[in-house]
């Protein structure tokens, strides 16, 4: 064992239990206090003029993959995809109402599950809608989360159609015995091919997202799979640890634990792909994702604005994130909400023109002085006190009651924060301290 392991092991990073802190309070701290009438103050208080961004949240796919823990559901047919559609448009139609009449959206983002598996003409009645209340061809970014193996041209020129500039890829990873463990095929080709047809579109600004942890996955498969991810060579990449939550996803019951890395291989292979991921031009971002120096992250990185939400790290500075659909998370500056996570209740919800929202949070300035400065530490490794803008004079003596109980990992000197670079990995854990967020084994998942 390495002096490296031997402190990191010492800091916990081989058996903790954390958030992945997309939000401050994390989603198990959200509660059914939040109701309809506190999401209905929240929307009409977002000023005239004002940008927002928009997340419609689409939980269907075709195919289940095992390794998924997301809110979806399985379909053969279209017709529960017809039924949720209308039930989006019902609640844009909701939410548009409570809103200025002039505001822009910046941003729009299609997630799931697979938003491609609704067909042309389900689709065109989703982004129709959209655009009538919402004007969304003229926004800074839309992207949508593309599945490789679902998707065609046709649904694809539909899609640039509206204005798509920045698609998301699931690629996982390319080794054949790892991705039958896993339940997802997807071969190099396909993959391939789906970037292409957006390069033919105009389409240029392209995410991964590669997984490591997984079951069979070596550093030889893992390495294999980022040469080929560099053949293909997106701008962006973000680099999950596989999170083993059987007792949350049921259908990861099929993969064989004995079959998966442990955490100190966990960590080597992390180690190996960050850098041949710095070798290869890339820059790191926070602690999970890496940018080309041309792209959106690397540039906000940079400028000092770099952001993270639920989708992970942004260069997204727009305070009103607006969540459609089953489960789909809100962020207000007076706090987070969650829609109904069920997709039946949901649509009951808004075929009786009630809100769908199910449970969140109001922020207290404590919250968001914590969430603020978590944000920090998990974009840049460090704190300044002059960024921080809520008013909360205990902060300082948090930050140097963080850096007392590490100190061969952490410096404050009254003002910032630092962390030493070897500590890097175990950002999460230090995250955790600072939001008094006790470690649970049933909720969070391993911190590397």
């Amino acid at each position: 064992m390495t002096d490296l392991h031997a402190r990191l092991r010492r800091h916990g990073l081989f058996n903790a239990k954390v958030p992945r802190f997309t939000s401050y309070p994390p989603a198990n701290r959200f509660s059914e206090d939040v109701s309809g009438d506190t999401v209905g103050t929240w929307l009409s208080s977002v000023p005239s003029g004002a940008d927002v961004s928009l997340y419609v949240h689409v939980p269907f796919c075709r195919r289940l993959c095992w390794f998924c823990a997301c809110r979806t559901q399985g379909t053969k047919t279209d017709v529960p995809l017809g039924r949720y559609v209308d039930a989006l448009r019902e609640e844009i139609d909701l939410v548009r109402a409570q809103l200025p009449n002039d505001l822009r959206v910046a941003r729009l983002h299609l997630g799931g599950g697979t938003p491609t598996i609704l067909p042309t003409w389900l689709m065109e009645d989703l982004l129709a809608a959209l655009d009538e209340a919402f004007g969304i061809r003229d926004c800074d970014e839309f992207s949508v989360e593309i599945d490789p193996v679902e998707i065609d041209r046709p649904r694809l020129e539909q899609l640039a159609g509206y204005g798509l500039n920045r698609a998301s890829l699931g690629v996982q990873d390319f080794d054949p015995k790892v991705q039958e463990a896993i339940g997802r095929i997807q071969t190099v080709e396909q993959t391939r091919d789906t970037v292409s047809m957006l390069r033919d579109l105009g389409v240029e600004a392209l995410n991964f997202d590669l997984l490591y942890g997984l079951p069979f996955q070596t550093a030889d498969s893992l390495s294999r799979t980022l040469d080929q991810v560099q053949d293909i060579g997106p701008g962006r990449l973000a680099l999950y640890g596989y999170a083993h939550v059987p007792w949350m996803s049921k259908r990861q019951m099929v993969i064989p634990t004995d079959a998966l890395p442990g955490p100190e291989d966990r960590y080597a292979l992390f180690e190996m792909a960050r850098k041949r991921l710095l070798g290869d031009g890339y820059a790191q971002i926070g602690i999970d994702h890496f940018a080309r120096p041309g792209d959106g992250l690397a540039r906000a990185l940079v400028e000092h604005r770099l952001g993270r939400n639920f989708q992970g790290y942004t260069d997204d500075q727009v305070p009103w994130l607006i969540g459609l659909g089953a489960s789909a998370i809100s962020r207000y500056p007076q706090g987070y909400v969650q829609n109904q996570p069920a997709t039946a209740l949901y649509q009951m919800a808004v075929a009786q023109g009630r809100s769908a929202a199910y449970r969140g949070i109001a922020l207290t300035d404590t919250d968001r002085a914590r969430a603020q400065a978590i944000e920090q530490l998990m974009c840049y490794h460090a704190v300044r006190l002059d960024d921080i803008r809520a008013p909360v004079a205990d902060l300082p003596g948090w930050l140097g009651v963080l850096a007392d109980t590490y100190p061969d990992a952490l410096r404050f000197d009254g003002q910032m924060l630092s962390m030493e670079p070897w500590a890097r990995p175990l950002a999460r854990i230090f995250a955790a301290r600072l939001g008094e967020t006790r470690p649970a084994e049933q909720t969070f998942s391993a911190a590397i």
